[in-house]
């Protein structure tokens, strides 16, 4: 399948949950998730019509980063080392992955001395996985106290991933717990001013996720392939 045919098959998937869910297709943001393919075969997503880039390590994001002139938006989606923060500030708009203070403290120390300011999520395990990273939702309202006084780091949602279930429609709890912990921590007014994002749902349960509330989907293989973009 061509790269134009599995974008326009997605897009399809993403209407019509969209339309079963009364959601407008604009609330929807699509991130290409390129970790597996070449840089070549990332501008031919770009070209594409694709402007979010995700990618969940720095020794490779950062090659491609350059290769491609910083072309797009790019989105840093996997667990992140504090020492190689400084490599992503200026690179990346969007951290997918905060999940602890000294991380936050970097990210603002980075970012304040390059005068930008970096869009977070905060990482949740909602599902109480120990294989996952991120949070519990009790830690979640004593870390964003911790991190309101931070002026270089907006942060703008949360972030989960649910595990892999053969039957999509069993992530559905998951997805309806970051949403209802982002409304409850809105209630909270804890945060400089609301957060309205959702990072949340793959190219195995993305449908789900778009029901559930998702603003922004990471989807892989399911949109760019696994190399040799056609």
């Amino acid at each position: 399948m061509s790269l134009k045919e599995r974008i326009d098959q997605v897009e399809a998937r993403i209407s019509k949950a969209c339309e079963a869910s009364g959601r407008s297709r604009e609330d929807i943001n699509l991130v290409a998730v390129t970790k597996y393919v070449s840089a070549a075969e990332t501008a031919a997503v770009l070209q594409a019509g694709l402007t979010h880039i995700g990618e969940n390590r720095v020794s490779v994001a950062v090659p491609k980063w350059e290769a491609l002139n910083g072309q797009g938006i790019w989105h840093f989606i996997g667990s992140l080392q504090s020492k190689k923060v400084k490599d992503v500030i200026g690179k990346f708009a969007y951290i997918h992955s905060l999940d602890r203070m000294s991380l936050a403290q970097e990210l603002e120390k980075r970012a304040g001395a390059a005068g930008q300011v970096v869009k977070a999520f905060i990482q949740i395990n909602i599902s109480g996985e120990q294989s996952k990273q991120g949070l519990t939702p009790e830690e979640a309202p004593a870390f964003l106290k911790d991190t309101a006084s931070l002026q270089h780091l907006d942060i703008v949602g949360l972030m989960t991933m649910a595990p892999f279930e053969a039957e999509p429609e069993h992530t559905r709890p998951v997805f309806r717990g970051l949403r209802e912990l982002r409304d409850e921590l809105n209630r909270m007014a804890i945060t400089r001013q609301p957060m309205t994002e959702l990072s949340m749902g793959m190219s195995n349960d993305f449908e789900v996720a778009i029901e559930e509330g998702a603003t922004w989907l990471r989807l892989g293989s399911l949109l760019v392939g696994k190399g040799e973009v056609s």
